[in-house]
């Protein structure tokens, strides 16, 4: 339930961030049906046109790294605690003792005690 509320409020905010797009405003003032005669004086000069010759894609490379920064946080955040540090504990040494056990000499083929290391 947790990471899906965090994957939710990612998407959105990613999707607001990609999809804003704002217009400039445009403050004329009108009185009524649109109409000029002599007493208002003569019509406003046509809008300016802006053209395309400054666009220098930066709003463009503005979008792509927004998008890039939220997915390495959407990812980390959707990811949760799964890529940290693991502390796993040794097993235990195993249990030894000595015992006086029967051997086999090996010059001879005769048996004798000898003081042997034994464990679990």
């Amino acid at each position: 339930m947790n990471k899906t509320i965090r994957v939710a409020m990612i998407l959105a905010v990613s999707a607001g961030s990609i999809l804003a797009h704002t217009a400039p405003a445009s403050a004329q003032w009108r009185d009524g049906p649109a109409r000029w005669d002599d007493r208002r004086g003569p019509p406003p000069p046509p809008p300016r046109r802006h053209h395309r010759d400054r666009d220098t894609g930066k709003v463009i490379a503005g979008g792509l790294a927004a998008g890039v920064i939220g997915g390495l946080i959407g990812g980390a955040l959707a990811n949760g605690n799964n890529n940290g540090p693991r502390y796993i504990e040794e097993p235990p040494p195993p249990r030894c003792w000595f015992e006086d056990r029967r051997v086999q000499n090996a010059y001879d083929g005769g048996w004798h005690y000898e003081n042997v290391r034994v464990c679990n």
